[in-house]
């Protein structure tokens, strides 16, 4: 049976796909929820109010990327890290995705970008190291705010963009899905302050990011 893997391992693995991400070298594992659906003639401020918001959750999903390999490299059970480990490759797809659908609108990536996961990791090493039950709580309550705020995106794209749409509803539902199963793999609700908090910070991306 292979033995797991030390933490100077995970560490170096943590690293590695932080490059990975950064480099935009993430791959998706399923089909983009856009490829089926045909490109609609979009205005110049159309083009330019979607890239906004697609550069906001491209760089929300480079800082998932960092959260989850921050929490799984000071994960306490193998469990709670194969947990991270599958939400983290779904966040790629998501990833992935949004970053072809910038380059098809003609937009660019937040040039923060490693900012975003580097902050981000160093989050989830925190979260990661007050156990795994806070820890998971910790997922629970990101993906609740995240899903609130791609609701937002979702009502705030142009009509017509209906892969920018098909891309963040289905970006939703996987969310949700995420912080469902953290809260019944034992994750606890965080306190109120600590939720504050993440949502100030939370905001301060989509903010920053919309610009640079």
């Amino acid at each position: 049976m292979q033995s797991p893997l030390r933490w100077s391992d995970r560490l170096i693995a943590a690293l590695d796909d932080g490059l990975r991400a950064l480099g935009g070298a993430s791959s998706a594992a399923r089909p983009s929820p856009a490829d089926e659906i045909d490109d609609a003639e979009l205005s110049g401020e159309e083009r330019r109010a979607s890239s906004a918001l697609l550069r906001v959750n491209h760089a929300g999903e480079l800082a998932a990327q960092g959260l989850y390999n921050g929490q799984a490299l000071l994960a306490r059970t193998s469990r709670t890290r194969s947990q991270l480990g599958v939400a983290a490759r779904e966040e790629s797809d998501h990833l992935a995705w949004c970053a072809a659908r910038l380059d098809e609108l003609g937009g660019r990536a937040s040039l923060l970008a490693p900012f975003w996961y580097a902050g981000s990791f160093c989050i989830g090493v925190l979260a990661g190291s007050c156990g795994d039950e806070l820890s998971l709580g910790f997922v629970a309550e990101t993906e609740r705010q995240v899903e609130a705020h791609l609701d937002d995106h979702l009502r705030r794209l142009p009509a017509a963009d209906r892969k920018s749409k098909a891309i963040l509803a289905r970006m939703a539902a996987d969310e949700s899905h995420h912080g469902t199963m953290a809260s019944l793999a034992g994750g606890v609700e965080l306190p109120a302050p600590v939720r504050r908090c993440m949502g100030v910070g939370g905001e301060m991306l989509r903010r920053i990011a919309a610009l640079l």
